[in-house]
């Protein structure tokens, strides 16, 4: 499994959204977009971790970032998510794990000190011209955003 590192090309995607609509990095072009992958739609750290992004969402797109959350879930799931959650965020869905894959966020992890094949929480920040700025593997779901924040030197 290949893990990316700040200054890589970030791998461009085309993804169903929560709507149907396409998302795709390369249409994000300009902009600083901050891709997170989470194991599933409406568990309790998943739950946390979008709704802490929706929290922020403002201040972050007012920083001039995007923010794309990507699982493994339908589409139709990611509706019910973001209905019953009320998410502000971008929800794509990946379920043959191709983007995953391609980002290294997919793969051997620790699951209760047992070793299993999944998917591996991490968030990559995105710069304007397509590179990787930030690399981050197993992050923790609560918590998580305000960490971010402070990276990229936003106030919390």
């Amino acid at each position: 499994m290949t893990r990316l590192e700040p200054g890589d090309v970030a791998p461009d995607f085309t993804l169903p959204d929560d709507t149907g609509a396409e998302v795709s990095l390369s249409s994000l072009r300009g902009r600083k977009v901050i891709v997170y992958f989470y194991p599933a739609a409406m568990t309790p750290g998943c739950t946390k971790q979008a709704c802490d992004f929706t929290d922020s969402i403002d201040s972050l797109k007012a920083a001039g970032y995007e923010v794309v959350g990507i699982s493994k879930d339908k589409p139709a799931k990611l509706a019910k998510f973001r209905e019953r959650d009320g998410l502000t965020i971008t929800l794509a869905s990946d379920e043959d794990l191709a983007v995953h894959q391609a980002y290294g966020a997919y793969g051997e992890k620790k699951l209760y000190g047992k070793v299993v094949e999944g998917v591996i929480r991490s968030t990559f920040v995105v710069d304007e011209d397509g590179k990787i700025e930030v690399a981050q593997y197993n992050v923790k779901a609560t918590g998580h955003v305000a960490k971010l924040r402070r990276d990229l030197g936003l106030a919390s």
